[in-house]
């Protein structure tokens, strides 16, 4: 699939005419054009070169790699410049509207000059329309571009409508100032009438503000992928000559080493060749607890080493990392099409050569009854004006206004009114586990003393012990004891274990901290404490065991806890008639864990990010689907999704990508926004 950037589509019938013309290019398999991110996807055997030729000879130009997010600033700029233009068309239309229909109408005042000059009051209108047609001089250049490229567009019919209104007003001026000079101030007064001035003008400005609030909406795409771009560490450390030297992580090569220190981004998919760490995968799995890392496993670009210290070798690096396939599907997502969105770009491809047809058999059907060209020829332009596409430039940004507007009330955005229409269309729900089901943070949820022992004592002894711990679940434990009032005690030669646990001397014992099997070969089990952390960890938590002074204490169990309104909005969305599917990157044991707690219908664990936008893609054939995620592994399923719905609190990426967001982070709003 080769894609290719195009410019100078101003509507869908611009991009409908490009798909028909490289769609005839020899060896074309299929094309699809996207309006809102200028890209242009094909698949074939056809020759670069003649399908950019077959663009051109369309109208249009083109060029290869579309997609090159860090380097496009035209959104912001092509918003400004439209807010610019509204304004100046603003300012000039309020001047033009008060003297063309205030004065004449209610008689408000002008100066005593105009009193009885109404040519004066007509080339007053004419100056300040043309004032308005100038800084909108846009739409007339893209318009009639259109027709002499055999290619009319959405921008024709504006400069035609326009256009035909001041051309025709500026015939009924010269009349009038011909009855002037007559001294037939009746006819005159009859041709002030005919002068639809503010008429010209007020297109222009209003086809602007659908203009602008469209390019607002146009940039989302393109700023999701550029906060992913932003994800990947711009610097590594490798090792040369034996010494420590920063070089641009584009400068990394396979078989590099590289050195990553606690709290830096590791700069490509690589192994680990030394040293021990937690890293925090969250950034590509959405799973919130870090993962321990020691020789021999896979680290990937763009997570973060939490703790320990680690010298990796470059497995894959630039665009063939984890993270740059990320990148490839949301942009592949974008610039793909929904079948509606095919059917409107068939229609606007034949609507402007239809309403230009009508509008000059209007004109010559009034000719054949007799009356006079004048007469005619307002009819003729009436079709243009009232065509001209007033309700397809303005509908989508006033529904997108309005629906916000309802529904920030309740706390949802809908970026725009397909995203109004696609989500009350929903038959399917997949929620994405960590951040939107649950909480993505792990937190003590179980604490399992040993017999004879108090949840004090048990305390007491997991954070003397954690606190000198950097790993993830030793802060929820830390996080517990200080909400219990429960102070660490000193400890002395502590020593980490990785993927094992924790030893130090306390009160002059030593106390142990980790997994079942750590602290076994040291201590005798409590069969009780055992077999409760079993039967926890079937619930998908993650039991952490301590020992003192050659006694099992207990065990403390951690989770990354369900948010408080889960099940609620869960059991809302079934009581719609909604399937609701969970997709987690976690193992089939805790996702089931989590099904069980909530009420979901339908799980689906073990899916890693490309994993979650084919399932969204399966899930499709079922029926309209939203994904709801929060994190930018969830942007690639987001954009495929019918709906992408963001949770507020998620990463930048997620927001961007969804077409819905939940200001308020709360799940229940899922189904608010189906019903609303």
């Amino acid at each position: 699939m080769e894609k290719f950037s195009v410019t100078g589509m101003s509507c869908a019938a611009c991009s409908a005419r490009v798909e028909k013309a490289v769609a005839a290019v020899d060896g074309v398999k299929s094309v699809s054009v996207s309006l809102l991110t200028n890209s242009m996807t094909v698949e074939g055997t056809a020759d670069k070169n003649d399908i950019i030729a077959a663009v051109e000879k369309a109208g249009y130009k083109a060029s290869d790699n579309s997609l090159k997010p860090e380097k496009k600033e035209t959104d912001t700029n092509e918003v400004s410049a439209l807010k610019n233009r509204f304004l100046y068309s603003v300012i000039f239309l309020i001047i033009l509207m008060y003297v063309s229909m205030g004065h004449t109408m209610w008689g408000w005042p002008l100066p005593a000059y105009f009193h009885t000059n109404i040519v004066g009051i007509g080339l007053v209108q004419l100056i300040l329309t043309a004032i308005v047609m100038i800084i909108n001089q846009k739409f007339f250049i893209s318009g009639f571009k259109g027709i002499i490229n055999k290619a009319p567009n959405m921008d024709t019919l504006v400069a035609l409508g326009s256009g035909a209104a001041f051309v025709y007003s500026t015939y009924a001026m010269f009349k009038m100032a011909e009855a002037a000079q007559a001294g037939n101030t009746a006819l005159a007064m009859e041709y002030m009438h005919e002068l639809y001035f503010e008429s010209a003008a007020m297109i222009l400005a209003l086809i602007t503000v659908g203009k602008m609030l469209e390019a607002r909406s146009k940039g989302k795409t393109t700023n999701a992928l550029k906060s992913l771009m932003n994800l990947a560490p711009k610097t590594a450390i490798i090792i040369e000559d034996g010494k420590e030297k920063e070089i641009s992580a584009d400068n990394l090569k396979v078989g590099d080493i590289f050195i990553v220190k606690p709290g830096r981004s590791i700069p490509a998919d690589a192994v680990v060749i030394e040293g021990h760490s937690a890293v925090d995968e969250s950034a590509l799995t959405g799973e919130s607890i870090p993962v321990d890392k020691t020789v021999g496993d896979s680290v990937s670009a763009a997570t973060i080493n939490k703790s320990g210290f680690l010298k990796c070798r470059a497995t894959k690096v630039g665009e063939d990392t984890g993270l740059a396939g990320i990148i490839k599907m949301v942009s592949d997502a974008a610039a793909s099409k929904a079948p509606i969105a095919k059917v409107a770009d068939k229609v606007s491809g034949v609507f402007v050569p239809v309403v230009i047809t009508i509008a000059v058999i209007t004109t010559i059907i009034w000719l054949i009854a007799g009356y006079g060209i004048g007469f005619a020829l307002a009819r003729g332009i009436s079709v243009l004006v009232i065509s001209c596409p007033c309700a397809l430039g303005l509908a989508t940004p006033v529904a997108i206004m309005v629906g916000n507007g309802v529904g920030a009330k309740g706390g949802i955005l809908f970026k725009n009114a397909e995203a109004l229409e696609e989500t009350g269309r929903v038959k399917i729900v997949a929620l994405d586990k960590t951040g939107t089901i649950t909480k993505g943070e792990p937190e003590v949820t179980d604490i399992l003393p040993a017999t004879d022992v108090t949840e004090r004592e048990l305390m007491e002894a997991a954070v003397s012990l954690e606190i000198k711990s950097e790993h993830p679940l030793a802060k929820a434990v830390v996080d517990k004891a200080n909400a219990m009032n429960i102070s660490p005690k000193e400890s002395a030669d502590f020593n980490a274990i990785a993927g094992n646990g924790l030893s130090a001397t306390i009160d002059g014992e030593e106390a142990l901290g980790g997994n079942l099997r750590f602290v076994t070969q040291s201590v005798s089990a409590d069969e009780k404490t055992i077999a409760a952390a079993n039967a926890m960890a079937d619930m998908g938590k993650t039991p952490m065991f301590f020992a003192k002074g050659g006694k099992m204490l207990g065990c403390i169990c951690v989770a990354d806890a369900i948010k408080e309104d889960s099940a609620q909005a869960i059991a809302k969305l079934k009581d719609m008639g909604i399937h609701v599917v969970m997709l987690t990157g976690d193992n089939e044991k805790t996702a089931n864990a989590v099904k069980n707690m909530v009420g979901i219908d339908e799980v689906i664990a073990g899916v890693l990010p490309e994993g979650k936008e084919k399932v969204i893609q399966s899930l499709k054939q079922r029926g309209k689907t939203a994904m709801v995620g929060d994190g930018i592994n969830d942007a690639p399923a987001l954009t495929a999704a019918d709906t992408g719905i963001a949770i507020g609190t998620g990463t930048d990426v997620a927001i961007d990508a969804a077409q819905v967001v939940l200001m308020n982070s709360r799940l229940t709003d899922v189904a608010g926004a189906i019903a609303l």
